[in-house]
């Protein structure tokens, strides 16, 4: 059988590629690819359990078993590198919480969607790009992701917040391409009838999207451009390098 490996962030130029097929036998684990390829990208070794794997657009553990013509992701600490972009999707792409946009996310009309009169409060947070990020000043940034998983992702996650806080409603927004100083990359509302459940709610969903949703920004500056710096994966997403029998 043969899947289709999409590399992500900088694991692109770490493999030399954006996707390649890759040939396996018949029940093989993704456990048994990621081993597979670590022999054919030794540099993968160097991540030590930092990356993630992704089949059909969800985490998975390496005991899945593998099917014919299944697309697996190598996902490196999201908020970090560059990912791939229009080749699965066209934005904007959304879902009933969510969306993934290119053009200029509008705070307003969002606050004008999610409002009720039975609401108390709507907290929102509001993601601006910044002039300046360790000592240098910032030109611009651009933001990528695995969208048809980012999009999938926030959604999941505008619905365990209506589920685990006394909310009304969510909506989030994230922009991808380039931004300019003072745009906004992410925005998120909240309603709700109290304002502790709306900045509760609020404050997990901004902090748990930056840590689980692929999605990718590079810095732009005046003598060059870095990758933003992942930040860890929660203990509950498997990662690449544990034993498949976890």
């Amino acid at each position: 059988m043969q899947v289709q490996v999409i590399y992500l962030g900088m694991l692109r130029e770490i493999a030399g590629c954006d996707r390649e097929v890759v040939q396996l036998s018949d029940s093989s684990t993704l456990f048994e690819l990621y081993s597979d390829l670590q022999k054919r990208v030794p540099k993968l070794q160097d991540f030590r359990g930092a990356i993630a794997l992704a089949v059909n657009y969800e985490y998975a553990s390496g005991t899945v078993v593998l099917q014919d013509n299944d697309e697996v992701a190598l996902i490196p600490p999201v908020s970090g590198g560059r990912g791939c972009s229009d080749e699965h999707a066209k934005l904007p792409l959304a879902s009933p919480h969510a969306a993934l946009v290119s053009d200029a996310i509008e705070p307003g009309t969002i606050l004008a969607q999610i409002k009720r009169p039975e609401d108390g409060a709507v907290a929102t947070f509001d993601g601006i790009v910044r002039n300046n990020s360790r000592g240098r000043k910032t030109l611009y940034l651009d933001y990528s992701g695995y969208e048809p998983m980012a999009l999938r992702q926030m959604e999941q996650l505008a619905t365990e917040a209506l589920a685990r806080f006394a909310v009304r409603d969510v909506r989030i927004a994230h922009r991808l391409g380039r931004l300019e100083i003072g745009e906004t990359s992410v925005y998120i509302a909240v309603a709700s009838a109290h304002r502790a459940a709306a900045f509760d709610a609020c404050r997990w969903l901004i902090d748990t999207l930056k840590t689980t949703v692929p999605i990718w920004k590079k810095e732009y500056f005046e003598d060059g451009a870095v990758w933003a710096d992942g930040e860890p994966f929660p203990s509950e997403i498997p990662r690449a390098g544990q034993n498949a029998s976890k």
